[in-house]
């Protein structure tokens, strides 16, 4: 009896391996190492963090807020009829792990307070029929943020069978200056079919066919198509390429040359680089920006155009000889515009009185001087995002709608021939990409991404936008790495955010579309003493060819083709000629 006890004691030992070896861990990315791939939060109250984690470099980090308790939550396919075990690390107060939709009894434990990371553990069975579960972490209202890191769910896995075959007969279809139509061939078994634009996906279809819209005009894409079901997703389709359109150019002037050159004048101060009368800029400028109009205070919206005076810029012209110029220019096909802001004019319209006096004092500039537009350089502190501003479609601080009420007022009051341009900072504009006014959790500068929402306002009515790629610290492109000034990679990762869009604060679902690429002039300093950030004619030249042509292009890898790229802006017309008009040649060079 004893021998066979002992002979049997193997065999139980190695029956429960076999059992447990069939168990599995069935939770996606439950260590967070991937972002939130996998898991959805609720009101975007989810983030990942690098510090505390339990193991591994990251964990979640959730903040309830009002009504929200900040669930982050997946849904897992499981057996029926099954025991699972459900465990994770948190920390912080009233945090909760839970599963529902178990099919018999959903279930949840908690902690009541968790200064240190402590492991929460639950099991369940599924109901006889129950394939799907949802497996979830929670806070608690109005408790602080609460963190949760190596969530799993151990208990049998699902055979999910194979991933389908690569989709065949890709092809296009109507193709418009925003928009690519495409259609492939069913593959036995797919679920649904993953877009590829550029190798970066983007979006989903159920049918076989989808169109990809918000694109660049004149601009060349590849796609690629994917099948997926329960066991995954097939490798990729042989790809297919497409051109754009040019379409209708929009956003105020149709008369631009196809590539332009952008410059400003100073016409209101006098520095190093020497007075420039207007009618002494060469025929190659295009669009001439008369620096600066400001206001009389930061808050009243009232703004003055103020000429330099004889006693401080030696040459200036009289007034009656200043229109006379801007006349000539315009009778040859330039665009005069008066420029808002510059580095000391900071202009905040916090109230509807200001915006009125904005509309009403901008126009009289205008219509006194006979211009084309206007131009906004607001830098500074004239834009920022209250801490509850949080959607950039949507803005409610009150210094950006007002400026974008105002803007609109005037486009409205002179028409489709009105020039509009902009000149954000960097820091306003592709910082974005990262972070986003104050943030979810705050302790952010409000000024981080705040020119988004104008431009997204005034994208149909927008002639220009050329960011300042000068005077800028180092920015994260769209390849996740950070670029800083001094050659044409900075420019052209810059440059390719604009053209390609953007997640807003990293957030997937939230994303900044692209402006036409007739829409973008890159800012550079015109000298090495313009600014911070020049660089020499063959970076500018390399620039141009990759964002243009896709050659010459360094370690940045664009997301396209922009031929129909606007041109160039420069700070500025003044510090160009003192350095011999090595910008301007350049330019003329290169297009001619």
């Amino acid at each position: 009896m004893l021998t066979a006890l002992l002979l049997a004691v193997p065999g139980i030992t190695a029956l429960s391996s076999a059992a447990r070896a069939a168990d599995a861990d069935l939770a996606v990315n439950g260590g967070f190492e991937s972002g939130l791939s996998g898991w959805t939060c609720t009101a975007g109250s989810g983030t990942t963090v690098d510090s505390p984690v339990h193991s591994g470099a990251s964990a979640l980090r959730a903040t309830p807020a009002g009504s929200d308790n900040a669930q982050c939550a997946q849904t897992v396919t499981v057996k029926p009829g099954s025991q699972y075990t459900l465990s994770g690390y948190v920390r912080g107060s009233y945090v909760y792990l839970g599963a529902s939709g178990t099919g018999s009894t959903d279930v949840s434990t908690w902690t009541q307070s968790a200064p240190d990371w402590q492991k929460l553990t639950t099991t369940f069975t599924t109901g006889a029929s129950t394939t799907k579960v949802t497996i979830y972490t929670h806070g608690w209202y109005g408790t602080g943020a609460y963190y949760a890191d190596d969530v799993s769910l151990v208990g049998p896995g699902v055979d999910a069978g194979q991933p389908p075959a690569v989709p065949t007969g890709l092809k296009t279809g109507t193709v418009t200056s925003v928009s690519v139509a495409l259609s492939w061939t069913a593959v036995t078994g797919a679920t649904s079919y993953a877009v590829y634009r550029n190798g970066t996906k983007a979006q989903t279809a159920t049918g076989t066919s989808a169109t990809v819209t918000g694109l660049s005009a004149s601009t060349a894409y590849s796609f690629q198509v994917t099948a997926v079901n329960a066991a995954g997703e097939s490798a990729k389709s042989a790809a297919v390429t497409a051109t754009t359109s040019a379409g209708s150019p929009g956003g105020g002037s149709t008369d631009l040359p196809t590539h332009a050159l952008v410059g400003y004048l100073h016409a209101s101060f006098a520095n190093g680089s020497g007075y420039t009368r207007l009618a002494d800029v060469p025929d190659s400028w295009d669009v001439i920006d008369l620096a600066f109009g400001e206001p009389t205070s930061a808050t009243s919206g009232d703004i003055r155009f103020n000429r330099c005076p004889v006693t401080e810029c030696a040459g200036v012209e009289s007034d009656a000889d200043f229109k006379a110029a801007i006349k000539a220019k315009q009778a040859v096909g330039k665009k005069v515009l008066i420029s808002i802001g510059g580095a000391n004019g900071q202009v905040q319209l916090a109230t509807t009185a200001a915006r009125d006096t904005f509309v009403s004092s901008v126009s009289n500039i205008i219509d006194t001087y006979g211009l084309d537009g206007l131009d906004i350089d607001f830098e500074g502190h004239s834009l920022s995002l209250d801490p509850s501003d949080t959607d950039f479609r949507n803005p409610t601080t009150p210094v950006i709608v007002n400026l974008i009420s105002a803007l609109k007022t005037l486009k409205a009051r002179y028409g489709a021939k009105f020039v509009l341009s902009m000149a954000p900072e960097t820091f306003f504009v592709q910082m974005g990409y990262q972070y986003y006014g104050t943030g979810k959790w705050g302790g952010q500068d409000p000024r981080c991404g705040a020119y988004l929402p104008v431009i997204y306002a005034l994208r149909d009515d927008l002639t220009l936008l050329h960011v300042q790629d000068y005077n800028s610290g180092p920015i994260m492109g769209l390849d996740n790495q950070y670029h800083s000034m001094g050659g044409a990679d900075f420019h052209i990762a810059m440059t390719d955010m604009l053209l390609t869009g953007f997640p807003v604060a990293g957030d997937a679902a939230n994303v900044f579309p692209p402006l036409r690429p007739d829409q973008i002039a890159i800012g550079m300093p015109a000298s090495v003493n313009a600014g911070n950030g020049y660089v020499a004619p063959a970076e500018v030249t390399r620039t141009l060819d990759c964002l243009t042509k896709r050659t010459n292009c360094g370690s940045y890898a664009t997301h396209g083709t922009w031929p129909a790229l606007r041109g160039l802006m420069t700070w500025s017309v003044n510090w160009d000629r003192y350095s011999n008009w090595e910008f301007q040649k350049n330019f003329d060079a290169y297009f001619g």
